[in-house]
């Protein structure tokens, strides 16, 4: 017999266990009827499962109040062979938003499983990129929530949407000391970038969900703590956007979001608030992180293919930013010494084109 045609026992046991948490959500889980089944599935034995099961775990999960953390591990484990829309065929978005918003971050990191699986072809980030609530969502409990896996898990799926995404994109993909950047694919859409980008609602809620000022403390700000944490979040993940589309995150169309949060006129994007007016540089933590954004991100742009406005961009941006602050050019110009030899030279050339000593 085909072992994955043998039953997966325990099932009935705990298809039952659902049924009763359906009727009294406030029934303890037992632990034991989830790992003997969890530990028994396989790509080939979880698709008559998901009709069984999934269901419930779905409708249990909107009313438990209790830590669900083994309701989500097993409701990953039955996704798993599933792309987004067929996932999207069994949960509302409305479900993924609840979850995005729940307190328990087992939740938070089952809805952005969801999530990536948007990021295997650019048609299914397209279909999200029409999920403007579940966007939305998405960015704010990324920034905020406290936990540091749900922040991480919210980077990785953010980045790897948008490259999926990318309509323009170098045709040999770009990693750096075995980091990926950019996967080698056919562009995708461009939809997500610009319901990110160019949604006036979403991309103010990026500014103020990371910049100091008077909303930090009002009703649902959020608090220093965790400002530091989404400031460091979107200090991780801009170079790989700027990498992916520099011009996506160079400029903006809302100059009045940039007034009111930043205070500062013009269109400049996402980059210049984050290089030059997101952080309190007298915050010592936050400007060792604002060096090593800045590391990061010139070390990435050394990679990207040439264009006169990447240089330009990339000259001016560090104009501004070691104007006054000479810790951050005496950073970015030993840097190369500090990097692996076979790529000093070239890093050494590259900050030299665009930076004066």
């Amino acid at each position: 017999m085909d072992s994955d045609s043998i039953p997966v026992t325990g099932v009935d046991d705990l298809d039952k266990h659902l049924q009763d948490l359906l009727a009294d959500p406030s029934l303890p889980l037992q632990a034991k009827l989830f790992d003997d089944v969890e530990l028994q599935l396989t790509d080939a034995n979880i698709p008559p499962l998901i009709p069984r099961l999934l269901p419930k775990i779905t409708d249990i999960l909107k009313q438990y109040q209790q830590d669900p953390a083994m309701l989500c591990s097993l409701a990953i484990r039955l996704l798993r062979p599933l792309n987004f829309t067929q996932v999207m065929s069994l949960a509302s978005e409305d479900a993924i938003i609840q979850a995005l918003r729940s307190p328990a971050p087992s939740a938070n990191l089952l809805a952005m499983a969801v999530l990536e699986k948007a990021a295997k072809s650019p048609s299914e980030a397209a279909i999200l990129a029409m999920m403007k609530n579940v966007i939305s969502n998405f960015i704010e409990q990324w920034l905020s929530a406290p936990q540091v896996e749900v922040g991480e898990k919210g980077s990785r799926v953010l980045g790897d949407l948008l490259d999926v995404d990318c309509d323009t994109r170098p045709h040999d993909g770009l990693s750096l000391n075995g980091m990926e950047i950019a996967v080698r694919r056919p562009p995708g859409q461009g939809l997500l970038w610009r319901r990110i980008f160019q949604d006036r609602d979403i991309y103010g809620l990026l500014l103020s969900l990371c910049s100091v000022g008077p909303h930090q403390n009002a009703d649902g700000g959020l608090s220093a703590q965790q400002l530091t944490l989404a400031q460091g979040r979107l200090f991780r993940v801009m170079p790989r956007l700027a990498a992916l589309n520099l011009g996506a995150v160079a400029r903006t169309d809302f100059s009045d979001l940039n007034q009111r949060y930043v205070h500062v006129d013009g269109n400049q994007g996402l980059l210049h608030f984050t290089a030059l007016h997101m952080i309190d540089k007298e915050d010592m933590l936050m400007h060792l992180t604002l060096i090593d954004f800045f590391e990061t991100l010139l070390s990435i742009q050394r990679i990207t293919p040439f264009s006169t406005f990447k240089m330009e961009t990339l000259q001016k941006l560090l104009r501004d930013a070691t104007a006054q602050d000479t810790a951050l050019k005496a950073a970015i110009l030993s840097l190369p010494d500090r990097t692996v030899p076979e790529e000093a030279g070239d890093l050494r050339s590259f900050i030299g084109s665009l930076i004066r000593p």
